[in-house]
């Protein structure tokens, strides 16, 4: 049973870790370079993030519970664990903090695109500090995958 619960770990990871690596850096920029509608790119992009929000809450929420039933104690000193939590309370960050206050901005802006409303810089300010914290998810979760002997 327990090669189940590592199989389950390893899919998680490689689940979140390639998600997070494949939406933000080709699937998202993608739409925004092969569409013509920038306000249906960043919707389409918005699903997408949105969709590895809960994939990276759910991963993330499994692997920290993995590890300690695992390890027990032992896993809070491991860079794996604090990875994970970090990478964690920056997908909740990201989810339940800023996604709202931008969601919040391009409802003000309507009927309006965000980007052409007297909200565009507030929602660039925000749209940046997202993008910095989807940055250090990314450079985590690398850091993750090429310490986890998954990649030999």
């Amino acid at each position: 049973m327990r090669r189940f619960w590592d199989g389950l770990a390893g899919t998680m990871l490689v689940l979140w870790i390639g998600g997070i690596w494949a939406i933000g850096y080709v699937a998202a920029p993608v739409l925004f370079a092969s569409l013509g509608d920038k306000q249906l790119a960043g919707v389409l992009a918005g699903n997408l993030f949105e969709w590895m929000a809960w994939i990276g809450i759910t991963a993330g929420i499994y692997l920290l519970i993995y590890r300690i039933a695992r390890d027990g104690g032992a896993a809070l000193k491991t860079l794996f664990f604090w990875a994970v939590a970090v990478m964690l309370a920056l997908t909740l960050a990201g989810h339940f903090g800023i996604q709202p206050i931008m969601q919040s901005l391009k409802d003000q802006a309507m009927p309006h695109a965000v980007m052409q409303s007297v909200f565009a810089d507030r929602f660039a300010r925000w749209h940046g500090v997202s993008s910095i914290l989807y940055l250090i998810q990314s450079a985590l979760g690398l850091l993750l995958v090429w310490r986890s002997g998954l990649v030999r």
